[in-house]
């Protein structure tokens, strides 16, 4: 390495422990002295996160590159509670095509060894077994890259460095019809077309729902138009019907909205560009120029294409040339937002100020769009002025399945959304395999049925209605109401440990340090953004909302004993190179629910690792 090489600090590493022990190992154990003389790169992640899925895709391509010489281990941290469930992490890693070890904590044992506080929070190990780097959020792929490099060429010349095979070994594949499917339409035909989201691949099902009447896409990860057989997708998710007998495809981690022709097959791209939208970048323009983040699925509803846009936590929406269906078979046509900020959470009103968190499943109704808002674990609408209301749920942390009243129910992270005949809907509650029905004509909510293996989507079909059970890998028909049942309430807190905090003055830091070979990007003004806020809201005497700043003094209130502060950062860094007139420039940026307990003799001081070394 050169004599511009960064120090770094020598932190040993510790050890990797997690009652739900190895995946994608062939069954062996591991320590981190197995990995010695590797790069290590600690991915901690729970898969209900989508930022925790856009650095799964973020790092492929490092994965591949460095095989020899760099292993990935994925530190599976849950949120929920069904994601501590290990069957559940294991339907994960196949679901997602993570193609390295991972390592199930579901007691957060490793999580807590290393400091860690948000998902997905990336740590970097050398070949010697210290830790040299720690970035929170995502979009860290490119320093992360440069820094395996200088390892790569520090280790070498050391002699530290061991190449060759790494410890994945992929799981054997199952023969099922349909792998994790995802969202399922039903066609004029009678036949469904379901998203078989793990094989990118969209598959037409005859009425009975299980026998294949042809597939449209490859099969492989990839993003190409052209005929059913050869088009690809990447996980693809939510399908919407148009009047002109086409269907819009929700491309998630392609980014992109794509239309498929019943009638031929061929597939083409509506809107995105197949790169991920990043803070900073165009809103709203021709479709097929302006970047999409996880679209997750869509819906037909006062004229346009409405999207759940689940990787920035808001709703946009695609306008055809000529603002109807029937002009999506001339392409063009624009995209914009039409409600969220971006920011995570649950914060209802006109659509410009709405928060949202992972809207993930859509349904149209005359005078609303429904929404399944999966991270607050809430049902929600917009209404015909696109104002925001929610119908059930209270935020980030509180979840569980409980029927009643509206303001006592609770569900568990629901990806799905079903109107129903007579003006309720049905909620597909995935992490608590049932379900559910809100009725907005009393305000209740009660549950249809149960033992459905993580549901992610319905669809009527006369006095039935068809369930997508995602983990079971098919369609499952039940008849309404008769399957209504009873269930015991429960009620549950995400579970992390709380952070001590003392009463009155709090100081925030948000550590950022550009990385190497970058400085900060302050041509167009400053560079960096920080959100606060708090859950309860009198949590915060002092110090909430939007300033530049990275550091701020919090005053937090002595007569509430918990709460949850949330924390939302954002910085910008350019290539450092005066020779480059234009330098490559990436946004930095992450949501944090830092749970406190206001107590005497608690910590003064609260930092957060956007990003840096010896973090």
């Amino acid at each position: 390495m050169s004599d511009s090489a960064p120090h770094r600090a020598r932190v040993r590493a510790p050890e990797l422990i997690g009652k739900g022990g190895w995946l994608n190992t062939g069954g062996k154990q591991y320590t981190l002295a197995d990995l010695r003389g590797r790069v290590v790169i600690l991915d901690f992640w729970t898969f209900c996160c989508v930022n925790c899925l856009h650095v799964l895709d973020e790092l492929r391509e490092l994965e591949e590159k460095h095989r020899d010489t760099v292993v990935i281990v994925g530190v599976h941290s849950p949120k929920f509670v069904h994601e501590a469930d290990h069957q559940a992490v294991v339907d994960a890693v196949e679901r997602y095509g993570v193609e390295h070890p991972v390592l199930d904590d579901p007691e957060l044992a490793t999580w807590k060894q290393y400091a860690v506080r948000a998902w997905p929070t990336l740590v970097v190990i050398d070949p010697e077994g210290y830790v040299v780097a720690q970035h929170a959020g995502e979009g860290h792929a490119h320093a992360i890259e440069r820094l395996v490099e200088e390892l790569e060429a520090e280790h070498g010349a050391k002699g530290t460095l061991r190449r060759g095979d790494g410890p994945y070994v992929p799981p054997e594949p199952e023969p099922t019809t349909l792998r994790f499917p995802g969202k399922a339409l039903l066609l004029p035909s009678g036949n469904f077309l379901v998203s078989d989201t793990t094989r990118h691949q969209l598959v037409e099902l005859a009425e009975d729902g299980e026998t294949v009447v042809r597939r449209i896409g490859a099969g492989e990860r990839g993003f190409a138009d052209g005929e059913a057989g050869s088009a690809t997708f990447s996980e693809p998710q939510g399908l919407a019907l148009l009047d002109d007998g086409s269907v819009v495809v929700a491309d998630t981690v392609n980014h992109t909205l794509r239309r498929l022709d019943l009638a031929t097959g061929e597939v083409t791209t509506l809107a995105g560009t197949g790169h991920q939208w990043m803070q900073g970048e165009a809103t709203s323009g021709p479709a097929r120029d302006v970047k999409l983040s996880s679209p997750w699925d869509v819906a037909w509803w006062n004229g346009r294409v409405w999207i759940a846009m689940a990787g920035v936590h808001q709703l946009w929406a695609y306008d055809p040339a000529g603002g109807t269906a029937q002009a999506f078979s001339a392409g063009g046509g624009t995209v914009s937002v039409t409600a969220g900020t971006t920011n995570e959470g649950l914060v209802d009103g006109p659509g410009g100020d709405a928060w949202f968190a992972q809207p993930s499943g859509l349904a149209a109704t005359p005078e609303r769009l429904w929404l399944a808002d999966s991270e607050t674990s809430a049902l929600r609408w917009v209404d015909l002025d696109g104002h925001v209301h929610t119908a059930v749920g209270t935020g980030l942390f509180d979840f569980g399945h409980r029927d009643g009243a509206a303001g006592q129910a609770l569900f568990q992270h629901p990806l799905g959304v079903t109107a129903l005949p007579d003006g309720s809907v049905a909620v597909s509650d995935t992490y608590n395999h049932a379900l559910r029905r809100y009725d907005p004509a009393t305000g209740e909510v009660t549950t249809l049925a149960t033992d459905l293996r993580e549901p992610s989507d319905a669809v009527l079909v006369g006095e039935d209605i068809v369930v997508v059970e995602s983990a079971r890998h098919r369609l499952t028909r039940l008849r309404l109401p008769e399957e209504a049942v009873r269930v015991e309430a429960v009620a549950h807190r995400t579970q992390r440990a709380a952070t001590e905090v003392a009463p009155g003055r709090l100081r925030l830091d948000v550590v950022f340090q550009a990385p190497a070979g970058q400085k900060l990007d302050t041509r167009y003004g400053p560079s960096t953004r920080l959100l606060v806020s708090s859950t309860p809201p009198e949590l915060l005497l002092d110090g909430e909302g939007a300033g530049t700043d990275l550091s701020r003094t919090l005053d937090l209130n002595p007569a509430v004993p918990e709460g949850v502060l949330h924390v939302s950062a954002m910085a910008a860094s350019c290539d450092d190179d005066p020779a480059n007139e234009y330098p490559a420039c990436h946004v930095h940026q992450q949501d944090w629910g830092v749970p406190v307990r206001v107590t005497e003799g608690g910590a003064e001081r609260l930092p957060l690792v956007l990003a840096g070394m010896d973090a």
